[in-house]
């Protein structure tokens, strides 16, 4: 699928920020990205509105969504090269402050790009990818699902919709049962690397297939 790049020029003003949030959530719906559409349109009413406090109303102001390898990337440009975004611990009870924070807690990674014109304030997030259209990977994604249910031990299926904590809980199931394959196929004396050589080697033939 071609996800080319989304950009939007606009004037930084709080009633554009729900606007923005639609379109990020169409935009990464066409994607087939529907578990990122919370943390993305967070990060960007974040930045959106760290340029509205820290730059002024009315500042012109472009949004961009791409792909960059494997990551959601979201960039925020405005003009000014001096309020730089930072980073800082606010008090539980302070009204501001925390924009970058949340957007830190919630993206992979963050930083800032300095131009001869402004600045790029951006954030990253790592993407899980659905090729298939009926918004499941498959007969074969749906085994390592039950698989992963059976490890989980929670008895509710960890679909990629489910958010970040959930991802991250199936993810480490996954974990322990490739860890429990190793120590079986050990215990019969077979190569462990060897397999998971050929397990990999598989695993990228079928991918390329899919994307083709």
């Amino acid at each position: 699928m071609a996800r080319s790049p989304y950009v939007v020029e606009f004037t930084a003003r709080e009633e554009e920020v729900a606007t923005l949030r639609r379109e990020v959530r169409v935009r990464l719906e066409a994607w087939q990205l529907r578990s990122l559409v919370d943390e993305a349109q967070l990060c960007v009413s974040e930045l959106v509105a760290n340029v509205i406090t820290h730059v002024g109303v009315g500042t012109p102001t472009t949004l961009s969504l791409l792909m960059n390898g494997t990551f959601l990337r979201i960039e925020v440009r405005d003009p000014d090269s001096r309020a730089l975004p930072t980073l800082v611990a606010a008090d539980v009870e302070a009204e501001g402050g925390r924009g970058m924070a949340l957007v830190d807690a919630v993206a992979d990674r963050w930083g800032v790009a300095l131009l001869a014109d402004g600045k790029v304030t951006w954030c990253e997030i790592a993407a899980e990818f659905v090729p298939w259209a009926s918004g499941h990977g498959g007969p074969r994604s749906t085994r390592a699902e039950a698989m992963i249910d059976l490890y989980s031990g929670a008895g509710v299926p960890h679909r990629s919709n489910q958010g970040r904590l959930g991802t991250a809980e199936a993810e480490e199931a996954a974990i322990s049962i490739i860890t429990d394959l190793l120590h079986w196929l050990r215990a019969h004396g077979r190569d462990a690397d060897d397999v998971l050589d050929r397990a990999q080697m598989q695993f990228e033939a079928q991918a390329s297939a899919v994307c083709s």
